[in-house]
């Protein structure tokens, strides 16, 4: 289930970065840039929009609340889920 859930958010962040660098890209292209005026732009952009999609994915934290844990249960869950999106990056 785990497996399936860093899948979700993996594809999640993907599908966002690809809606991003387009955004990003039509963004650049109404205010007219070009060159390396455009590169970095973009390249600021994207960065801020998966930033943006960071905040947006639930913790671990409010997963373990989901899953009404408490106690060494809770804190077990935190700190496996913590490394498994540490390794997913």
């Amino acid at each position: 289930m785990q497996k399936f859930i860093i899948a979700a958010i993996v594809v999640f962040f993907t599908v966002n970065a690809a809606f991003a660098a387009d955004d990003c890209a039509a963004k650049a292209a109404e205010k007219k840039l070009a060159g390396a005026a455009k590169n970095s732009f973009i390249k600021k952009c994207e960065k801020d929009a998966a930033a943006a999609a960071v905040l947006q994915a639930p913790s671990c934290a409010d997963k373990a609340a989901e899953k009404k844990l408490a106690g060494a249960a809770k804190n077990s869950f935190i700190k496996k889920c913590e490394k498994d999106a540490a390794t997913a990056k």
